[in-house]
């Protein structure tokens, strides 16, 4: 019975974030195929931030209006959401309509807004749940909202990249000379995408799939034996986009954005007591510019630009960059896991360090579509690299906040939520209007650039 039960606490925290981080490793196929192309990553970063009225709505009416909302009628009602928004998803992704004469996806925008929304409201009441069961369930559902990271970007990988070719494209022309007008053939080099091993419908049916898990997890987990008051097991944070400003924060669980990332927050086991630390003012205030700059970044700022920073070095550079990066998240926080540190000399050594990955990574996007070492396996490496490194030391410094923050106090964990949205939600705001209204960042055919050698 109890590994029954493990089982189903795990399948239902795979499905917390599963649907977003999912939508992120599949972007590198779908930019070749939406009308948004390289814009797509900013408009689903806006997105995500918009649907973070979820949890702000739970949060208020918990805080206001306690017990009008019935915590297992909500987690019903968003995790079914979420199941229909991916089967919807799967067959709508590519659907297209016109929006002051331009094209747009707006079926996949506004899914992915559902998605969002499902995701995002999960991490104010799956937790509160588990709070309901025995202690040891807790540990398991911070491995399955791991998972909700590693699956999708192992199967991304598998799916493939969707390898692209280079191919001349004949068109016919009319040339007029004087009077006369002459019919010519001319050749272009176009990018063409090959295939991928299976295609986006059925890579989101396989999402629907662990929705639905998840769905029919939760069904039998209402089933079983509840403890009716809070543990005091150590709890994770898991990557997600919003901190829960409420019961959540204030037993340590902390959110950031894509991938799901499990890791507990202080090294001591379920049950202890929590040694409390002191840190002076300067220090306090040092600990929240780094939440605040590393969310930013990690959440808003680098997300927005990561057509621009990858795609020049080939379509299948992208891919792997964006499996591989997330990936890294899980990776980084299992680090933590076994490796926690409160040293705020170390904190700062890897924010500096994922900072300079974000500003290479930030550099390249500003030269695209011509960026450094374009036509070297050199430059499809290091840029694939930087990726990783600065998805997964900036993951370990979150964990590294919590982990000092946890010690602290509970309400230190409140700013640390605070923080880490408003964070996220300012390089949202900074990035929208630079990539798709200003137009810094350049896009181009793969195959047509001209590029200087």
């Amino acid at each position: 019975m109890a590994l029954l039960t493990h089982f189903l606490a795990c399948a239902f925290g795979m499905g917390s974030w599963v649907a977003i981080n999912g939508l992120w490793v599949e972007v590198p196929l779908l930019v070749t195929v939406l009308p948004e192309q390289w814009y797509l990553p900013s408009y689903i970063t806006i997105i995500i931030q918009m649907a973070n009225v979820g949890p702000l709505f739970v949060t208020l009416m918990n805080r206001f209006r306690p017990g009008l909302l019935k915590e297992v009628a909500v987690i019903y009602a968003i995790v079914s959401l979420g199941v229909m928004a991916c089967l919807l998803l799967a067959f709508l992704w590519n659907h297209t309509s016109l929006i002051a004469g331009t094209s747009h996806s707006v079926p996949f925008l506004i899914l992915t807004f559902f998605l969002a929304l499902v995701d995002c409201t999960s991490s104010v009441t799956f937790l509160p749940f588990m709070m309901q069961l025995q202690p040891q369930y807790t540990n398991t559902f911070f491995i399955g909202e791991g998972l909700s990271g590693l699956i999708p970007a192992l199967i991304a990988l598998g799916q493939g990249s969707g390898i692209s070719s280079c191919t001349n494209v004949s068109y016919e022309v009319n040339i007029t000379t004087g009077t006369e007008t002459v019919e010519s053939t001319i050749f272009r080099l176009e990018t063409h995408y090959l295939p991928p091993k299976f295609s986006t419908l059925i890579f989101f049916l396989l999402m629907t799939a662990m929705m639905l898990t998840c769905l029919l997890a939760f069904f039998f987990l209402t089933r079983q034996p509840k403890v009716w008051e809070l543990s005091q097991q150590h709890l994770f944070p898991s990557n997600i986009m919003l901190n829960s400003f409420d019961q959540i924060l204030h037993e340590g669980a902390d959110s950031q954005l894509s991938g799901g990332c499990s890791c507990p927050k202080d090294p001591k086991g379920p049950g202890d007591i929590l040694p409390q630390f002191s840190y002076s003012l300067t220090k306090l205030t040092l600990i929240y510019l780094i939440i605040t700059w590393v969310s930013a970044l990690t959440n808003g700022v680098l997300p927005s630009v990561q057509s621009y920073s990858c795609l020049p070095y080939g379509h299948t550079t992208y891919h792997l960059a964006a499996t591989l990066s997330s990936m890294a998240n899980p990776l980084a926080c299992v680090v933590a896991m076994f490796l926690p540190s409160r040293s705020l000399t170390l904190m700062g050594i890897l924010t500096m360090a994922g900072t300079g990955f974000g500003a290479y990574n930030m550099a390249i996007a500003v030269m695209s579509p011509c960026p450094l070492l374009q036509q070297s396996q050199w430059g499809d490496a290091i840029i694939v690299l930087s990726w990783v490194l600065f998805t997964g030391t900036l993951s370990y410094v979150k964990v590294m906040a919590g982990v000092i923050l946890r010690s602290r106090s509970h309400s230190a964990l409140v700013w640390y939520g605070v923080l880490e949205q408003l964070g996220s939600l300012l390089g949202a705001l900074l990035m929208f209007p630079l990539v798709n209204v200003y137009g810094l960042f350049k896009s181009a055919d793969y195959c047509s650039l001209q590029c200087p050698a």
